[in-house]
């Protein structure tokens, strides 16, 4: 079955649903880049993990929604000495007062190449990293929890003491032992759904805050 325009119906469904989606209205109205950058700003006013003047690593930057979300609570370009580093497979349009790196977060070089940009140690490390998903829930999961494994790997190197890890997960939740690493490794580690997370997706953010590492 086609719809209008040769469009097939799930794609029209699809396109319908953004048409009316207030999130992605208001990301127009608002300039951000997608309608994620709201997931952004519902966890941190509610958990309050963005701090002016602090220092930000977005695993999986691209198109920059959460880049723009946290370059504006650092003050990372307005002179409040915040700093915000990207890195995504995607290029990425310059956002203004962050630093965007083009490459593949898990190459051997990339822990290096985003040390080197933000010159000291962080206070969040933002990760929305998502695999291109293959419609088999086990092996999505799977997959997505070896990013979040090794966005958390490199949140350990890169923190400072009491700063914050979010990341991405699947329905399921973070897995017993990464939970139990994040609530060692961290004064508070839980899950939560934003609201503007659409509620037929199987995606939840896992906050972790408080930091007890030493950082570098």
């Amino acid at each position: 079955m086609r719809a209008k325009a040769g469009r097939s119906a799930s794609s029209q469904r699809w396109l319908t649903r953004q048409l009316n989606d207030p999130y992605v209205l208001a990301a127009r109205r608002e300039g951000y880049r997608s309608r994620a950058a709201y997931k952004l700003l519902e966890l941190d006013d509610r958990f309050h993990f963005l701090k002016r003047g602090g220092a930000v690593v977005d695993l999986g930057a691209a198109p920059g929604g959460w880049t723009q979300v946290a370059v504006d609570r650092v003050g990372a370009a307005t002179g409040g000495g915040g700093k915000v580093v990207g890195i995504d497979l995607l290029p990425i349009d310059p956002v203004p007062g962050a630093t965007l790196l083009q490459g593949d977060f898990l190459a051997d070089d990339a822990p290096a190449r985003l040390e080197a940009a933000l010159g000291g140690p962080a206070d969040v490390v933002l990760s929305d990293m998502a695999a291109a998903a293959t419609g088999h829930a086990a092996t999505d999961h799977l997959r997505i929890m070896g990013l979040l494994e090794a966005a958390v790997d490199f949140a350990a190197e890169v923190l400072a003491p009491g700063g914050a890890f979010v990341g991405k997960v699947l329905q399921g939740g973070t897995e017993a032992g990464l939970l139990a690493r994040l609530k060692r490794d961290f004064a508070q580690a839980r899950h939560a759904k934003p609201p503007a997370s659409r509620k037929d997706s199987a995606e939840l953010y896992i906050v972790a805050t408080g930091f007890r590492g030493g950082g570098r």
